[in-house]
């Protein structure tokens, strides 16, 4: 299996240097670069990544329009989101408009690969040190989602709850007994992360929360 990447970012040095962390990569493929977001429909239309590494740059709201607008142009697409900073609402924004994945240009070389694997896999990936502030924010919840494939939908404050629990390694019925529900609300809140978290079993939750920092005390 070879990830097919496309990257666009304003700066040539840094996007000469994500490229080669890319191609240094096992399993993925650099199908096209560019500058900005002309570029970035070009190299969709073009070159059929399987996946784009986009930077979130000024103004934002002409990469949070792309970002739609690409998605709309290619729906199988993932998005991963560059950004020199942690500013919350710029990465919900960029979630909002069908990004999966938000990551920090710091970012550490391995976990850049590994980003782009987790997001071709369809997986959410969010700096663990936001992710629950994101899922938390009264905005996330005020706001409605898209729900084609692809896009990551609100939990509610219960079912952070939960997950961090998952993450934590609880069954269903220590779950029930720590947050004073039933164990049939559990396994409703459970089926409900893993739709919109876009997961196929428990134990990807459950991965995923201790890989996110949910289920530590």
């Amino acid at each position: 299996m070879t990830i097919r990447v496309a990257v666009v970012d304003v700066h040539p040095l840094f996007r000469r240097r994500v490229i080669g962390i890319l191609q240094a990569a096992e399993g993925m493929e650099v199908v096209g670069e560019g500058t900005d977001s002309a570029d970035a429909f070009d190299l969709v239309e073009r070159c059929m990544p399987d996946v784009l590494i986009m930077e979130l740059s000024k103004p934002k709201a002409t990469s949070l329009e792309a970002i739609q607008r690409l998605r709309l142009l290619s729906p199988q697409l993932k998005i991963l989101i560059l950004s020199a900073n942690e500013e919350e609402k710029s990465l919900f924004d960029a979630m909002i408009q069908g990004a999966q994945g938000y990551i920090i240009k710091m970012i550490d070389p391995d976990e850049l690969a590994h980003g782009v694997r987790r997001v071709y896999l369809g997986e959410a990936v969010i700096p663990g040190d936001l992710a629950l502030r994101i899922f938390l924010s009264d905005r996330f919840h005020q706001t409605p989602f898209p729900v084609e494939e692809g896009f990551v939908a609100p939990l509610t404050a219960r079912e952070v709850d939960v997950l961090r629990e998952l993450g934590a390694g609880g069954a269903n019925k220590d779950i029930a007994q720590r947050l004073n529900i039933s164990q049939i609300t559990v396994r409703f809140h459970v089926r409900n992360i893993l739709d919109k978290l876009h997961m196929s079993s428990r134990v990807e939750a459950e991965t995923y929360a201790r890989r996110e920092g949910l289920g530590q005390e």
